[in-house]
Parts: C-alpha cells; structure tokens; sequence
C-alpha cells in the first residue's frame, strides 16, 4: 500500500511553518462568470507561486476553462517623503537582480522607499520601512491610492503614500537591514532632477514613476 507524499505547504508545514497554501482563491463567489476549479501549489519559498484552474464565462455566455499562474508575495507599501520648502525628495538606490538580469544597465535602480506589509497595516508599514532604508521619521502621511501593479501575474497590492519630512526628521542613516541582504544608498535629490531622471531612463521604476508624476501633478510641487 502507498503512503501519501507529505506536501510541504499544504498539509503539512513548510519551512516557515504554513500550510494550507492551496486554499486560496477556493470558494471565491464574487464574480459569478468565475468558477474556480482546482488550486495547485507549485512553489513555496519565501513566497508563493500556486496554478489555479477556473471557468470563466466570456461575454458572448460560452463557458471556458483556463489556467493561470500566480505569484503572492503579499501586499506593499511605498512612500515619497518630500520638503516642499527646499523642493527636494528622498529616494533610494539598490541592486535589483531581476531588472539586472532584464537588461538594465547595471541594476543599479532609484526607487521610493517601498516594503512588504509582513502582517502590518500599511501606516505602520510604510513608517517602519521609511526608518529602515531612509533614516527619517515621518510625520503625516497622504494616502495617494493603491495599484495592482502586475495584475497579470503577480497578486500584491500596493499602497501608495506621501509625507512631508524637514532636516531634522533625519534620524538615522538608513540602508535597509543588513541582515536581509539590503544595501541601500539614500538620494536627497531636487523635486525637479528627480522628474527628469523619469524622462530620461534614470528612473525606470514603476511605483517611483508614479509617484513623482502624482507629485508633480497634484501633490506639493504640483505649482512648479
């Protein structure tokens, strides 16, 4: 007689302890074209990729099964502090492999701050990850919106954020958590370079794009 395969993540616990990693998106109603049929884990790291089979009603009635991949790394939040007095905004620079490895130049990229929730509310978040990584303390903060930033692969949501910081927010020295493999430079850069470098290719980050046109648009420097 065969004993069943024990499979880590979904019934029984994978190196970080969970299970059920299958269950998601089972019994999911709310859209009555979409049936989800079989929910397949197929890796389990530090994140998740999982195969899910579904019906999906098309919009002329016919009922078609499809297949799709989907990579869950859990909900983000990402912050654009700025001193609207001296025009100025902090960003960050690191090493991003898979931009490396997809033809950026040396994957070397500016970004806005930006983290994994990891259990968090998105407030809580975004100040703990503007300690980390920018060495500030942020005060109020303006929620600008929240994107679905690869929406054909990826499942996280990410919450956009803005706050206004002075000289003597700057608490610490930032760089992220070594302990996490993070090495990250802190760029005090004008409002102004800033939006240039989103024209010419020196900033080639999505959630960084974004909130700097938001800025520029509708936020403080949207009279400049």
């Amino acid at each position: 007689m065969n004993t069943p395969t024990a499979r880590p993540g979904t019934d029984t616990p994978d190196h970080r302890g969970r299970t059920g990693l299958d269950q998601a998106g089972r019994g999911l109603d709310r859209n009555p074209a979409v049936v989800v049929r079989d929910v397949e884990l197929t890796s389990q790291g530090w994140h998740v990729l999982r195969r899910t089979t579904f019906d999906y009603r098309r919009r002329d009635g016919r009922w078609r099964t499809q297949q799709r991949e989907t990579y869950d790394r859990g909900n983000g939040a990402v912050v654009l502090p700025y001193d609207a007095e001296h025009g100025l905004v902090l960003l960050t620079r690191q090493f991003r492999y898979p931009a490396y490895v997809n033809d950026h130049p040396d994957g070397m990229l500016v970004e806005a701050a930006a983290g994994l929730l990891d259990g968090d509310d998105p407030l809580s978040a975004i100040r703990r990850e503007s300690a980390e990584e920018l060495g500030v303390t942020l005060g109020p903060l303006t929620h600008v919106l929240d994107a679905y930033m690869s929406p054909g692969s990826v499942t996280e949501r990410l919450h956009f954020y803005a706050a206004p910081y002075t000289p003597a927010d700057r608490s610490g020295d930032g760089g992220g958590l070594e302990e996490d493999g993070e090495d990250i430079e802190v760029l005090e850069l004008p409002f102004t370079e800033a939006l240039a470098m989103t024209r010419d290719g020196r900033i080639a980050d999505g959630k960084t794009i974004l909130l700097l046109q938001w800025a520029a648009l509708n936020g403080p420097f949207a009279q400049q």
